[in-house]
């Protein structure tokens, strides 16, 4: 029986899941970013509580790789392989936007349309791909400068549902485009990882334990706190 911990804190989102052949045994969300170096721990005991099982009953972890914060994914991937490494279990990889495009498939009834996630990147950037609603990627993933240009020509040819954080400031200039959709409130979870994970514990597509690092897309720059006056 594969018994998968699935774990998401690539955003101001920490959830986590626990699924066993692909079903959901319990998924727990809260939503603070700050609180994710204190809470995850507890948050994966009290799933494995809930559901009656123990730790050593994990097959496998896996885990959302970004892109997204920089801190969240930190604590997320080095809690996950820090698991792996104590259960001699594998470890499993699974992109943060597939993981959203997998929820809003589940939503979208047009069958012929693509799916944008968008993860804000500050300012008018956005981290973005496409997706098709059986999740095969059409437009790669990149930071993408939000302007008027942004996938006109798509938007000739089909319909796009745009969700997650970064859409937000995308909207307003979509008004008047008859094929653009939004998604409100879709946020990343880890029950959507879960569920994509299962087909890569069958297959056997596992991240290096040693040598996996979050996908953070961009380099990390520190800021300088500003001199009190």
């Amino acid at each position: 029986m594969a018994l998968i911990l699935s774990i998401e804190t690539s955003t101001t989102v920490c959830s986590v899941a626990l699924t066993e052949e692909g079903q959901d045994l319990g998924t727990l969300k809260i939503f603070d970013e700050q609180s994710h170096s204190t809470h995850l721990t507890l948050l994966i005991s009290e799933v494995l509580e809930k559901s009656g099982r123990a730790m050593s009953d994990i097959s496998a972890v896996a885990v959302s790789e970004g892109p997204g914060s920089y801190t969240g994914l930190r604590i997320g991937v080095s809690t996950a392989k820090g698991l792996c490494y104590t259960l001699g279990i594998p470890l499993i990889a699974i992109p943060t936007l597939e993981g959203m495009a997998y929820e809003a498939a589940l939503l979208v009834k047009d069958k012929q349309a693509l799916l944008v996630p968008m993860l804000d990147a500050r300012r008018m950037e956005v981290y973005t791909a496409t997706y098709s609603m059986s999740r095969e990627l059409v437009k790669e993933l990149r930071p993408l400068i939000l302007d008027q240009d942004c996938f006109k020509e798509t938007l000739i040819t089909h319909k796009l549902f745009f969700f997650g954080n970064g859409s937000d400031k995308w909207k307003p200039q979509m008004l008047n485009e008859k094929k653009a959709h939004f998604i409100d409130d879709l946020t990343p979870s880890a029950w959507a990882v879960g569920q994509i994970a299962y087909k890569k514990f069958l297959a056997e597509e596992f991240a290096n334990v040693a040598y996996f690092e979050p996908n953070y897309l961009k380099a990390y720059q520190a800021t300088q706190p500003k001199k009190l006056l």
